[in-house]
């Protein structure tokens, strides 16, 4: 096989993301100027469903798939990753999501929260190509 269309062995993804490190004294909570990160060891997991809990001390996000989101089941919504915060790490992530969620709206349009805002009357599901 010809080396340039070789694949290369997986490397760590490492990343550097400017705004997210920890606040020098001094620096008026200004963030170090950058942090590497290696996220190979990352397990990727979707979500439909967020409850957010906390203490005094912490944040907690449990996240879940809720496969009735239509209907007004009981059937419980099983919890199936829990990642607990600190309310620095917490406040720095609601930023990060309110500018991610500016720059998509910017992109694409306002997302709609609402279902029933969404859901168009008397629209029905497109039959499968043959």
């Amino acid at each position: 096989m010809d080396a340039a269309k070789q694949t290369p062995a997986k490397e760590p993804m490492l990343k550097t993301h400017a705004g997210h490190g920890t606040a020098t004294p001094g620096s008026n909570g200004a963030a170090a100027p950058g942090v590497k990160v290696d996220d190979t060891a990352a397990v990727p997991c979707y979500a439909n469903f967020c409850r957010v809990t906390g203490t005094p001390e912490e944040v907690v996000l449990d996240f879940g798939i809720n496969t009735q989101p239509f209907s007004s089941s009981q059937e419980p919504i099983r919890v199936q990753q829990r990642v607990v915060l600190n309310f620095y790490t917490a406040k720095r992530m609601l930023r990060a999501l309110e500018l991610t969620l500016q720059r998509h709206e910017a992109a694409f349009g306002v997302i709609e929260t609402d279902v029933q805002k969404r859901v168009v009357p008397g629209a029905k599901p497109e039959a499968p190509a043959a």
